[in-house]
């Protein structure tokens, strides 16, 4: 049986983790520091937490759920308990990218991060079509980086990411480079930012004497078939005035370099903030 030691267990990410581990058949050891987290995880799963020593014992993977500020200083701390060939499992791409990870080449490092359920699904359960982040009802897709190790390990990192993020739709494999430019180049920087002027323009034209209520659902109702038609899963096309409300609009809104977001050195940088 993979021995498997999670870290911040009864963290808001850990907790989640924890649930879906608990119905596996790995053998799962909980460490977590903070005393609510180890009271939810006993109150809420029946889960017991143990010391560091012991869930570190003969270990086989080591997943961090913790945050990505304390991803290095944790693996630093428990990288002279492991044994050659132990796995440490990140979630998220933005401390390995930035170098924070033990220099241990005998270590597996494996990179694992949700996409969290698609806009466009068909999920048909109340409690899926609910499931904004995913790992609870709705199918998500996940993306899987080996950053070193044999290449044997990547089953084995990738089979525990199916259970931690279960129900899921797929799973990509792809590099930790490449998941950086993924989150926080394409996700957050982009997307998020994005969205962020969307509400904040809802927000104007209510200011403007449009009703909150028509505002909202009139901005929520074009970007699902803006949406649909652009990233093309509905076949349509725009009328006229819409593309060249867009061809105005775009240098209206975008710098003309904005894609350099997606350049090493800006990546970098966004990372060095996070972490």
């Amino acid at each position: 049986m993979v021995a498997i030691a999670l870290f911040g267990a009864g963290g808001k990410m850990g907790a989640r983790l924890s649930r879906n581990l608990q119905a596996s058949d790995f053998d799962v050891r909980h460490v977590e520091p903070g005393e609510p987290g180890r009271a939810r995880l006993k109150s809420e799963l029946g889960i017991d937490c143990v010391g560091q020593a012991v869930a570190l014992d003969d270990v086989d993977v080591v997943v961090l759920a913790v945050p990505d500020t304390h991803v290095g200083k944790v693996a630093h701390e428990i990288s002279p308990w492991l044994r050659a060939g132990t796995m440490i499992m990140a979630l998220d791409a933005a401390a390995p990218f930035a170098g924070h990870l033990p220099d241990r080449p005998d270590l597996t490092y494996f990179v694992t991060h949700p996409c969290h359920p698609p806009i466009f699904n068909d999920e048909t359960d109340p409690a899926a079509r609910d499931d904004r982040f995913g790992g609870l009802y709705a199918r998500q897709s996940i993306v899987n980086a080996m950053m070193q190790g044999p290449e044997e390990h990547y089953g084995l990192g990738e089979a525990i990411a199916k259970v931690i993020w279960a129900p899921i739709l797929r799973s990509h494999r792809v590099t930790v480079g490449q998941m950086a430019l993924l989150e926080p180049g394409l996700s957050e920087t982009v997307c998020a930012s994005l969205l962020d002027v969307m509400r904040e323009a809802m927000d104007e034209v209510v200011a403007r004497g449009v009703p909150e209520e028509a505002a909202r659902d009139f901005l929520l109702g074009h970007m699902n078939i803006l949406g649909a038609v652009i990233f093309k899963h509905v076949p349509g096309a725009f009328s006229d005035a819409c593309n060249k409300a867009i061809t105005f609009g775009k240098p209206a809104l975008m710098r003309d370099d904005w894609k350099r977001v997606f350049d090493r050195d800006e990546l970098t940088e966004s990372i060095r903030r996070i972490t």
